[in-house]
């Protein structure tokens, strides 16, 4: 207002124009929050209601009326789901931040890729830049309040924004509000629910997969963005670089009600401190905060929730210099309230006890959904007023961890990654290098020939200069982990890591990369060109496949310049002939097979070459193919083998398999035909008639024995294979068909159809034997179709795996095993090396007139190990009149002794 002299001096008509003035803008400020609409009035319940979740549809329509009602929030559209979902974040500030929005997103830009930069340039950037802030609604859809947090979110910032404190935020902090990371799952769960509320499965688990393919696994992909969906988010993180990402999950340790950062030991052994810090930080204004609000029941650190796994979409990005991270609100069961009594917890929490960072123990009472979301909400305000009181410190942060990480690989090893285009297939490194650059890491190749460290490196190759600001996430995927031995106390059982212990990306894609020890020489330097391509336009431009030789179709990679520019060599058809046989050491190769097969060509196994021979199909159809897809084909004109065109089975359980859909993936990626089959199908029985090959993914044997509990789902769901199904797949096999298990499915089969095996790893204590989720090493015998391709030593994924020995009665031969001496560890964890020497991860069992063949691993782990991916293919080719063939080496393999006794009497 004008000072009171001033106006007394005024006349009457100016001091009425005056207030006449002020009184309109103040009314259209209070009518324009009043416009607000409430999310009541779009989704017809209350956000948080008992037993109501709104779908990602009404979710949308939600914000798309915000959107229309104020211009303090902005709708970006940044792609589609698998399902075919329109994906939205919503910008949330201030009007005058988002007007600006284009300079605060260079700024931001420009403060994570420091190269050039200056100290201060870099402070007066920061104090410029406004930090932007990622959260989300979650992307494990079963954890619904996250979803619903976002709608009532995004209303009390809006419906609130002349309320200091959110005042405060919307004028100095940019919010990327996503509705959900999981769009489709949102729905798919949020309609589940709804069809069974009120009847007696109203918290029965779901029995599909709550995103396609991949369900909880999709915060499993971050680094090797499999899914479109680990594509969209990694794409837009990159087109805005946020300063914090924040993701909701609901799984808090029993009876805590939310579990923040810090996380628990051990995190990723590349993780920049000063991020780190942050990170803590952060988690600790978030308790701040619920104390002040009376919200008890926080905890931090513990046992669980470790940070050592870089797949995770929410702490992946640490190692972009992002303070990223999760928190774990409690969840009962969907939107359904729960009353807890001091009965329902654990002795060592059942007094309450005040604990140095669980300061305010809940004690009990009703559980809603509306608590989980006010919790939750709670937790994203403390993350916004962090940023608003702390966004110059977040910026110049993101400089500083970038300008270090730069200094650091100018200074010690590795200097540099040296990835050679001559590999076993040259179109894995070029999935690799992809994957990198999609995430913002520079790649090179060599002008020249070097010579460096005692190695000639040939024009072409591959080059991954250390000294960029990204160079902390590329040793973290490169490099062997070694797993910290953490206990409780000395000699009790080993603190199990969260998710994997190892995963070293050279192993599991089976390439030679070869690290830089020393500095690099100035002609080595001068040699590396930096790869750019040209980048499309994933709004505009033709989203037919873009770069055929990788197995990710669409525009995939190609958003990304860098990622464009990284082409497979062309494949080459050599020879003369009518015949083309194609090696399986070449994951393409399966992709010719199933076109020519679809094609009405014939595909044999040539045992003597240990390729796949391809006719009938001709020459002009073939060598597009073969070009087009980087693989090495030769013609030839006399060959002979075993047919091959399998009737393929995959069988898909009630309980959500993950490791299901991944296989389904995989198989579908490299264009295979086949079926799914559920209880009913295999229940039916005939199935030699249908089938050649019935592909078990890995799951518990108790899932695929039993399923789902009568009355805990819909009649429909409930069971599994039981007597019945064990019975039929028996037959099968013995029949002539061909059951192929995955790691824990092999222990199902062993005992469903009494097999002469044993799992010598069954039942041992962890605190004498333990893997985590390791790469070992194993030996295979590559004359046998099903190890056709592999190298004689080859890393392979377990995860809780048997391991094989054979017992009286026995018929049929190993395919891959372990080395009688040594430790097989390559990456990783492992404890009781001895529980494995000598004996056998993989085998061809022959049962009845088929076979059952038991990997003691997991081939086609989260679509990572390229590797050996071709054990999975091979299998699911290893049917028919090409499984009654003799293969293999006989000497490959000769078990330990254990006999059938000592079996039954472990039984007993």
């Amino acid at each position: 207002m004008y000072p009171l002299h001033l106006i007394k001096r005024a006349s009457l008509p100016v001091i009425n124009l005056f207030l006449l003035g002020y009184w309109l803008t103040n009314t259209l400020a209070h009518a324009q929050q009043k416009a607000i609409p409430k999310p009541e009035e779009t989704l017809g319940f209350p956000v948080g209601a008992d037993f109501k979740l709104a779908t990602y549809e009404q979710s949308l329509k939600y914000f798309q009326k915000l959107d229309e009602a104020s211009d303090l929030i902005k709708l970006v559209h940044v792609g589609e789901t698998s399902e075919g979902r329109p994906w939205y974040f919503a910008l949330i500030s201030s009007k005058k931040n988002l007007d600006n929005i284009d300079r605060y997103r260079a700024i931001a830009q420009r403060l994570a890729h420091p190269a050039g930069l200056t100290d201060d340039e870099a402070k007066k950037l920061a104090l410029e830049g406004k930090p932007l802030v990622h959260i989300d609604g979650g992307l494990h859809a079963s954890e619904v309040a996250g979803a619903q947090h976002t709608i009532s979110l995004a209303y009390d910032m809006l419906s609130k924004a002349d309320d200091p404190k959110m005042k405060a935020i919307l004028d100095n902090v940019i919010l990327l509000l996503w509705p959900s990371l999981n769009p489709d799952g949102q729905t798919m769960i949020g309609d589940w629910y709804k069809s069974n509320v009120g009847t007696p499965y109203e918290v029965a688990p779901p029995p599909f997969l709550y995103q396609k393919y991949v369900g909880h696994d999709n915060n499993r992909d971050a680094y090797m963005l499999n899914m479109i969906e680990s594509r969209v988010v990694a794409r837009t993180w990159r087109d805005w670089e946020p300063n914090i990402i924040f993701v909701h999950h609901q799984t808090s340790p029993f009876p805590t009600r939310i579990w923040l950062p810090p996380f628990a030991e051990p995190i990723a052994s590349q993780t920049p401190p000063i991020i780190a810090r942050e990170v803590n930080m952060i988690g600790m204004a978030m308790a701040q905060a619920l104390e002040s609000n009376g919200q008890k029941g926080a905890t931090h650190m513990g046992t669980g929730f470790d940070a050592w796994y870089p797949g995770y979409i929410d702490y992946m990005p640490v190692l972009q210099n992002i303070p990223a991270f999760w928190t774990e609100t409690a969840l009962y069961n969907y939107a359904t309230p729960h009353f807890y009594t001091v009965r329902d917890f654990p002795k060592d929490k059942n007094e309450f006890r005040v604990e140095s960072l669980y300061s305010s123990p809940w004690p009990g009472g009703w559980w809603r959904i509306s608590d989980a979301i006010a919790y939750m909400q709670t937790a994203s305000l403390a993350t916004l007023d962090y940023a608003a009181k702390y966004g110059d410190v977040l910026l110049y942060n993101r400089y500083q961890a970038g300008r270090n990480t730069i200094k650091k690989y100018e200074q010690e090893p590795p200097y540099a990654y040296f990835i050679p285009q001559k590999q076993r297939d040259p179109v894995r490194p070029v999935e690799l290098l992809r994957r990198l650059a999609f995430h913002g890491i520079r790649i090179g190749q060599l002008t020249k020939e070097v010579a460096f460290e005692g190695r000639n490196y040939p024009k072409g190759t591959w080059v991954i200069p250390m000294n960029q600001e990204y160079g902390e996430l590329t040793k973290q995927l490169l490099d062997v982990q070694s797993y910290p031995d953490l206990r409780e106390f000395p000699g009790g059982p080993p603190e199990q890591p969260y998710d994997a212990a190892g995963w070293t990306l050279p192993l599991q894609f089976e390439l030679n990369v070869i690290p830089a020890t020393t500095p690099l020489t100035s002609d080595v330097k001068g040699a590396i060109q930096l790869v750019a391509g040209t980048s499309r336009d994933w709004k505009t431009d033709d989203r037919k496949d873009a770069n055929p030789a990788d197995f990710v179709g669409g525009i995939g990679f190609d958003t990304n310049p860098v990622s464009a520019g990284i082409k497979a060599p062309e494949g080459r058809l050599t020879g003369s002939g009518t015949i083309a046989l194609v090696n399986p050491a070449e994951n393409n190769a399966f992709r010719v097979i199933n076109r020519s097969l679809k094609a009405g060509g014939t595909v044999s196994y040539n045992k003597d070459r240990q390729r796949y021979a391809i006719s009938g199909i001709s020459r002009t159809t073939l060598e597009p193919w073969v070009k087009d897809l980087g693989v090495t084909a030769e013609l030839t004109t006399n060959t002979t083998g075993a047919v091959v065109k399998p009737r393929i089975a995959v069988y898909k359980p009630w309980t959500a398999s993950m490791d299901e859909g991944w296989s389904h993936w995989v198989l579908e990626q490299f264009e295979f035909s086949f079926v799914n089959i559920s209880n009913a199908d295999v229940l039916a029985g005939d199935l030699t008639d249908r089938f050649d090959v019935i592909l078990i993914a890995s799951d518990r044997p108790r899932n695929i024995k039993d399923g789902f509990a009568k009355g805990s789902v819909p009649p429909a769901y409930e069971g599994g294979l039981g007597e019945q199904g064990a019975s039929n797949l028996d037959n099968f096999v013995r029949q002539g068909g061909t059951l192929v298990c995955l790691n824990s499915s092999s222990d199902y089969a062993i005992d469903a159809l009494h097999l002469p095996v044993k799992n010598v790893v069954a039942g041992i204590n962890s605190k004498d034997f333990f893997t985590g989720g390791s790469l070992l090493e194993v030996e295979t015998d590559a004359t046998h179709p099903v190890m056709a391709g592999m190298p004689t030593k080859a890393a392979v994924f377990v995860e809780n795996s048997p391991v094989f020995a054979t017992l009286d009665g026995f018929k049929g031969q190993a395919l891959a095993k372990f080395a009688p001496a040594g430790s097989p560890l390559r990456s990783g964890y492992l404890l009781g090396e001895k529980h494995l020497q000598g004996y056998a991860a993989s085998l061809d069992v022959q049962h009845g007139k088929g076979h059952v063949i038991l990997h003691g691993f997991r081939p086609q782990w989260r679509g990572q190990p390229l590797g050996t991916y071709r054990v999975l293919l091979n299998s699911v080719l290893y049917g028919g009149e090409l499984a009654k063939s003799k293969f293999g080496t006989v000497e490959f393999w000769k078990s330990p002794s254990v006999s059938m006794k000592q079996k039954e009497e472990e039984k007993k």
